[in-house]
Formats: structure tokens, sequence, C-alpha cells
């Protein structure tokens, strides 16, 4: 399903993506929020129009992400993991990450813990988006952004060499020529740790030639 939801949205706005981020709550069936990072720029319609004799083009802004709410029913986050693996392998990412973290309203929690809780959730003070735009496609989002400052959240990111910026990046023997991979993913979930803060790593790409310096 989230690989599927991926595609659709890479086919509509036909731009690169950069990063892809799913979040949610530790608690069964909590929506899901979807995060796609595109490369690009867009003009920035707000800003006044340059002089007629101007040189300057329009001014440019990065594009805004994508966050789309999923609602599905969940028990495990083995699940989760299990869709969210197999868009990772079928994009063609190295690895994908998995991070548990606690609440960033506690005490001792770091501004940078508050900042991450924040873009995890699609609240980025440093990305131009719409805002009425993300209420109408993720209209849960501002709730579960409070709710996971007090109890913690979930949350998985990789970076996708199809459609995306990493086709140069490295090497890695598992591809097919257009950067993907066929499914199934071989790849099994990790159990989760629960409420402890943990980053789990799972390792997507090989190598099977031999690098000489």
């Amino acid at each position: 399903m989230i690989f599927d939801i991926i595609r659709q949205q890479v086919e509509v706005l036909r731009r690169p993506l950069a990063a892809v981020v799913l979040s949610t709550l530790p608690r069964r069936s909590s929506p899901l929020l979807l995060l796609l990072h595109w490369h690009g720029f867009a003009v920035d319609e707000r800003q006044r129009a340059p002089p007629h004799d101007s040189a300057d083009p329009w001014p440019r802004v990065a594009l805004p992400s994508s966050v789309l709410q999923l609602n599905q029913a969940w028990a495990d986050l083995a699940q989760i993991d299990e869709q969210i693996l197999d868009a990772a392998w079928q994009q063609g990412a190295w690895n994908l990450v998995r991070e548990e973290h606690r609440g960033c309203n506690v005490v001792g929690a770091s501004v940078q813990e508050a900042l991450a809780c924040r873009q995890a959730f699609g609240d980025n003070p440093f990305d131009p988006a719409d805002e009425t735009q993300r209420a109408v496609e993720a209209p849960d989002r501002e709730a579960m952004r409070d709710i996971a400052a007090r109890t913690g959240y979930v949350r998985w990111h990789f970076r996708p060499v199809a459609d995306g910026l990493w086709r140069g990046a490295g090497q890695d023997d598992s591809l097919m020529p257009d950067g993907r991979r066929l499914p199934p993913c071989p790849v099994a979930p990790k159990a989760a740790v629960g409420t402890r803060v943990s980053r789990s790593s799972y390792q997507l790409g090989r190598m099977d030639r031999i690098v000489l310096p």
C-alpha cells in the first residue's frame, strides 16, 4: 500500500524524490503520516514580481514536501515494518532506518528532540508548505504531533534510488538498471523496543564485487 502511494505521487508530480519518511504513534491503528521530500524549486507566486527590466527571474523556493495521512488498521509495528520495508526495497534504498523516540515534553529533553518531533509530523519551520493543503491531506497531523510530544513516536526513513537523487551515489549490486528491485523484500521486520529510545537499521543493498583502493 505505501509503495503504491509513493509511486502514484511520483507519477503525478514528476519530481525526483530526496527522502521518504513515515511516522506514527506507538498505539495500534494510529494513523500513519507519510512525508515525501522532493528535490527541486518552484516559482514563489506569493512574492512580488521583479521589475520588467530586471534580469532576475521570479523568486523561487524549494518544493514543499508532500504530507499524506494513511488510515489503516494495524495491531503491531511489524505490520508497518513490512509495508515500509517493501517500499524501501522496491525503491532501491540502500537501507531503511526505524527510530523509536520518547516524548519531547519530558524533563531533560533537548531542543533538537523537540524539533525532530515536529519535523516527523510535517511541522517543519524550514519548509514553506501550504498549511491549508496539509490540513486537507493530513487532518490529524497536529493532534498526532501533540500526542507524540507527550508519549513518543516511531519514525522510518529511507532515501530512494528509483525516482530519486541517489542513482550515482554509490555501488549497489542488488539494483536493476532503473534503480529498482523486484518484490518480495527478503528482509524480515525486527521486534520493537517499546518505550526506550532506539535506532534499528535494515540493510537492503549489497556489493558483490571487490573494490580496490
